[in-house]
């Protein structure tokens, strides 16, 4: 399996997991609990520490 699609699975799971803490944060918040929107913003805030650096380090689409 070439790099560049081993980091296309990578950036498509880490893009996956953003989504659904987007969809946590927001059940959460209409449901009105304070400890799971607190939880799931943290989880949020760590998807996004994951995606910034394999965005960065994606390989060249020529290889």
């Amino acid at each position: 399996m070439s790099p560049r699609t081993v980091w296309t699975f990578n950036f498509t799971g880490w893009i996956l997991f953003t989504v659904s803490a987007v969809f946590f944060t927001w059940g959460t918040w209409k449901a009105g609990d304070i400890i799971g929107v607190i939880a799931s913003l943290a989880f949020l805030i760590a998807c996004v520490c994951f995606v910034i650096p394999v965005w960065i380090h994606r390989p060249s689409k020529t290889e």
